[in-house]
């Protein structure tokens, strides 16, 4: 049986020491719409499609006559044809280039394409590599982002041209490069000098700057004279800069570097323009639980604390007061100008509506209010001004009750007339009462009914130890059982009843306790000491009514 076509071009092949995958150089011997005709001295011509030799515009980079360099993809493609492959060729070139590379530790170049879980993706001419996050720089680095769309140098450290997989690493040739530039900036390195760096990472404390070779810290309060919430809001990662060595310890190897620094300080000679007392405006720029920061010069910010923002809500949150970037009216209170401290106050660029209140009243004055809030001492009212005053209980009512007793009556939000006690404007305190609108009916009756009056009762209550006694509207009386009689009594029940009219002597009035003490015994003593000096009385009248008549009637006679 003779051979058939295939057989003997695969014999051909084989005498020709030609494999599939190897790299031929080829003449383009036409062009057609969709494929480029390849001679490269083989029975048959091969072919391959024109988006090969187009350039990433769409243009056609060849034309028929061009020598050009391909890969043997198949000898047979089923229909008699050889198909040949120009990117294959440029790949498997890339490999073997990147594989001296490796071999010599040669630095290759390529383009950052970006960021992936653990690293970056680089574009090494057609081939893609991975740069590790660990193998980006020659310290760690949070966020590499910044180098996405850059030219780096790296070397190959890993290949697996199988699992197309190669790893690069770009902290090796900064290590290398930077060794001798870095040893000549350390030496050249001083407190106070001026040195152009770029920001390779951002962190909550500051931004990291490599000064070419060396990293310098800037830290976040030596950004800008201003208040940095974070680096972020002025500094991006691979900005170059101009810093200030403020601090290099060349034992830690650690740099302290400074922005805000190469411009003069806006604290310098702050209390000249800012002195204690002045009221300025100002822009509210950071809120905290303790109060509110606010701008009132570029770079110079001073602190309303919470105490100092209103007159009447001294415990409030500042972010019920104020927002942020809005315009307020400060006084100075304090400037601490080496620590860069300056204390504001809001409350005080306003009227002080204690000291209003005490300007527009007096003690003695009636004042409409309502009740704010019910506590165990008394009554929280609201001023006019929006401020409080306290109705003590023991200015509630006149008649002796308990503390629910008194505040029994009165509910939050309830209008109510007082009268003002005491005005204390310093203290921010206001004594305010209700029963001092009404009669002490209690004190009326004190002043009538003096120790020793014998006064008439109703017994309203008797328990064996003595008997209360209803002395009139609201006034009582206390009739133990040792001043119901001369005889000892044991159980004032026994003597007494309740609803029975009595007459008593009082023997004791407190004024403070608003206790008055009665008693029968004492009321027979006074009755006694009554008639006596009644008696004592007509006695003295009786013998000068004598003598004077005896006088008379002697005198008549002797004339």
């Amino acid at each position: 049986m003779s051979e058939s076509f295939a057989e003997l071009f695969e014999n051909s092949i084989e005498q020709q020491n030609v494999k599939v995958g190897a790299l031929l150089m080829g003449t383009i011997v036409s062009i057609n719409r969709e494929k480029a005709i390849i001679n490269v001295g083989l029975k048959s011509e091969g072919f391959i499609s024109l988006d090969e030799f187009k350039n990433p515009q769409g243009e056609l980079e060849v034309e028929e006559g061009d020598i050009v360099e391909v890969a043997l993809k198949s000898i047979d493609d089923g229909l008699g044809n050889t198909l040949l492959s120009h990117t294959d060729a440029k790949r498997i070139k890339l490999w073997q280039s990147l594989e001296l590379a490796m071999n010599s530790k040669e630095v290759v170049t390529g383009v950052v394409t970006g960021a992936v879980k653990g690293g970056l993706t680089v574009d090494i001419g057609i081939v893609k590599a991975f740069l590790p996050g660990s193998l980006v720089d020659i310290r760690p680095v949070k966020d590499f982002s910044y180098l996405t769309g850059q030219e780096i140098g790296a070397i190959v450290i890993k290949m697996d041209e199988v699992r197309n997989n190669i790893v690069i690493s770009r902290k090796a040739v900064l290590q290398e490069a930077n060794s001798a530039d870095r040893e000549a900036l350390l030496e050249g390195l001083e407190e106070g000098k001026k040195i152009e760096g770029i920001v390779k990472n951002l962190a909550d404390y500051g931004a990291f700057v490599d000064l070419g070779g060396v990293d310098g810290l800037l830290h976040i309060t030596d950004i800008s004279w201003q208040r940095v919430n974070h680096p972020s809001e002025k500094l991006t990662i691979g900005d170059k800069i101009i810093v200030k060595v403020l601090n290099y310890d060349k034992e830690k190897m650690r740099v302290s570097l400074g922005l805000k620094q190469l411009t003069a300080s806006p604290w310098d000679n702050i209390s000249d323009r800012l002195p204690i007392g002045k009221k300025v405006s100002g822009t509210v720029s950071n809120l905290t639980d303790y109060g509110a920061f606010v701008r009132i010069e570029e770079g110079v910010e001073g602190l309303v604390h919470v105490s100092e923002m209103d007159w009447t809500n001294a415990n409030v949150r500042p972010s019920k007061i104020v927002k942020l970037g809005q315009e307020v009216e400060v006084v100075v209170l304090d400037i601490q100008e080496s620590k860069h401290r300056i204390s504001l106050s809001m409350k005080q660029a306003q009227e002080n509506p204690w000291e209003a209140f005490e300007a527009t009243h007096n003690k003695g004055d009636k004042v409409p209010v309502s009740v704010k809030s019910i506590t165990d001492f008394g009554l929280f009212v609201g001023l006019p001004g929006g401020i409080d005053g306290l109705i003590h209980l023991a200015d509630i009512s006149w008649e002796k009750q308990s503390s629910d007793q008194l505040v029994s009556s009165y509910s939050k939000g309830q209008e109510l007339e007082v009268i003002i006690l005491n005005i204390d404007a310093e203290k921010e305190r206001i004594s305010l009462g209700i029963k001092q609108l009404l009669e002490d009916d209690f004190m009326q009756y004190a002043s009538a009914n003096r120790k020793g009056s014998i006064v008439k009762g109703v017994i309203m209550e008797v328990d064996p130890h003595g008997a209360a006694i209803s002395l009139g509207e609201n006034i009582t009386g206390y009739l133990k059982a040792g001043e119901i009689s001369e005889d000892r009594v044991v159980d004032a029940t026994l003597v007494l009843k309740t609803g029975e009219e009595v007459e008593v002597a009082i023997v004791n009035v407190d004024r403070r306790t608003r206790n008055i003490l009665v008693s029968i015994n004492a009321k027979n003593s006074v009755k006694e000491k009554a008639a006596m000096k009644d008696y004592n009385k007509q006695s003295s009248d009786a013998a000068t009514s004598s003598t004077l008549g005896d006088l008379l009637k002697e005198a008549k006679d002797n004339k």
